[in-house]
């Protein structure tokens, strides 16, 4: 008889009206602290896969081939390592002890803040998730160029999964860019070069974290609402920039800088466990949206021989520094 009513509790109380729309309620709640955690680090992402695409608006020869490793330093400022929240955010569950209070994004610290409310006619309480107290992200990667006809490069980037302090990064992308001297008249090599490039990447991060656990109580067996654990960012970044860059002579050394826009496509996925996770993670579909941001990058390389050093400063909503190691053959 136990296992009878237990199969009615957990299979048919979710559709009752009341019980179903507690759940929804309940999970909207969830969405919000899981996008506000997130949001950030999506935004991060755009500037880490957007880096490093080019060190100088020259083409390479015909067939030329360029080999680079490079790794990008992303700078978090702190306003975008907590936010702050209330109790009017929520249906479902309060601040406890307050009515307002501050939270940390993805890449703050620890928190004491606990939430307290009641699902399906149970109290239940968690603690707010903790970020991985980060005010600086390395992301290393390597980068393939070679010259196709008609001054135009093409560029392939990777980097398969690789773990950093409990932060873990993939990276794949192709970029194609242009330069537009070859149709300046009497153009020599040491004036300033222009070109356009275009590229695409598929950026994914993912963000562990102290178990956000919640419980209730069915027939007086204890249960797990929601267990997260990781929040997976899945980014597709779409990248325009119109570039230049000055040869000083025959010193080996080269300015560049460029301006460009960027789209972006982020998903999320959480991970972990629990009765409402896969309602959770339907939910979490629903802010995958297009982001446009707009950039400005500056940098200097030197060249010696078929070996070259370059260095970026890219600037927006996060600065981000790009180092490279370039080797031609």
């Amino acid at each position: 008889m136990k296992k009878i009513l237990y199969f009615f509790s957990i299979f048919l109380l979710p559709f009752t009206s009341t019980a179903q729309n507690d759940v929804e309620l309940f999970v909207n709640d969830m969405l919000l602290i899981a996008d506000n955690f997130a949001e950030p680090a999506a935004e991060g992402a755009s500037y880490l896969s957007g880096a490093g695409w080019f060190s100088s608006a020259k083409d390479l020869e015909l067939w030329e081939l360029e080999v680079s490793v490079l790794g990008n330093v992303l700078f978090v400022p702190e306003k975008k390592k907590s936010t702050d929240i209330t109790n009017s955010d929520y249906r479902t569950f309060d601040i406890q002890g307050g009515q307002s209070a501050n939270i940390p994004t993805a890449f703050g610290g620890s928190t004491d803040v606990v939430f307290e409310g009641e699902i399906l006619g149970n109290q239940f309480e968690f603690d707010a998730i903790e970020g991985v107290n980060k005010s600086v992200l390395a992301h290393p990667f390597f980068q393939g160029s070679v010259g196709l006809p008609y001054g135009t490069d093409l560029t392939v980037r990777f980097l398969p999964s690789v773990n950093i302090d409990d932060v873990a990064f993939s990276t794949y992308g192709v970029g194609l860019k242009h330069n537009f001297n070859q149709y300046f008249f009497n153009s020599q090599p040491n004036d300033f070069q222009f070109a356009a490039m275009v590229a695409y990447s598929k950026y994914d991060v993912d963000y562990e974290f102290v178990p956000l656990l919640v419980e209730y109580e069915i027939l007086n067996e204890q249960r797990v609402a929601l267990e997260m654990d990781q929040i997976e960012v899945d980014a597709n970044l779409f990248l325009f920039q119109v570039l230049t860059s000055k040869t000083f002579f025959d010193s080996g050394w080269e300015i560049f800088g460029a301006l460009g826009v960027s789209s972006s496509s982020i998903g999320y996925v959480a991970g972990g466990g629990g009765d409402f996770l896969g309602q959770m993670n339907s939910a979490l579909e629903t802010l995958d949206e297009n982001n446009f941001e707009f950039k400005g990058d500056v940098g200097l390389s030197y060249q010696i021989s078929n070996f070259k050093l370059s260095s970026m400063i890219s600037a927006g909503k996060f600065f981000n520094a790009n180092l490279g190691l370039h080797v031609r053959i």
